[in-house]
């Protein structure tokens, strides 16, 4: 039985993030992906801190504001369904994937390939010869279906975050052709 082509899902599409009313929406929904998600791997108390830190609308807006860091919001129809953002380094050649995250009732659907895809095009246009992310060495779900898009692990690193967390991560790296 031969694979059919995956399709964009209906109605899918990417909304920059560049009013705050969407950076209070992405932070509300990074919160409740990041709850679900991560709470098993990194515990609750980290989750709370590096959602408040991180994944604030405050701080997702001075990530906007600084110039250095484009988000989009990945929308199904007008609902929102998860996010990503990204930074290109134009001396290096490289896009800096920070974030690509769908909602639990979404995934499966190949709304984070069809994302992917986008950010493909994003770095190519950009003139990057890769995109690089970090991953939790613990989260194997994820580690996996980014292997499935390409990617490979280059190395582990540690990362202090303060309040006595870490960021323990692989960093993965994917090359544009």
């Amino acid at each position: 039985m031969t694979q059919q082509p995956q399709t964009r899902p209906d109605h899918i599409g990417l909304k920059p993030v560049l009013i705050w009313q969407d950076a209070v929406i992405l932070s509300r929904l990074a919160r409740q992906i990041w709850l679900e998600h991560y709470t098993p791997i990194i515990g609750r108390d980290q989750v709370d801190y590096m959602t408040g830190k991180f994944q604030s609308a405050a701080a997702i807006w001075r990530d906007i504001q600084s110039g250095g860091m484009e988000y989009d919001l990945i929308v199904c129809g007008n609902q929102p369904a998860g996010y990503m953002a990204v930074r290109v380094d134009s001396h290096k050649k490289s896009m800096f994937l920070s974030k690509l995250y769908v909602e639990r009732a979404r995934r499966g659907q190949g709304i984070g390939r069809w994302a992917f895809g986008q950010l493909v095009d994003r770095a190519r246009k950009a003139s990057c010869s890769t995109i690089w992310l970090t991953v939790n060495r613990y989260n194997s779900g994820s580690i996996a279906a980014y292997q499935k898009l390409g990617f490979h692990i280059m190395e582990a690193i540690c990362t202090d975050i303060g309040q006595g967390y870490v960021m323990d991560d692989f960093r993965m790296e994917y090359r544009l052709s």
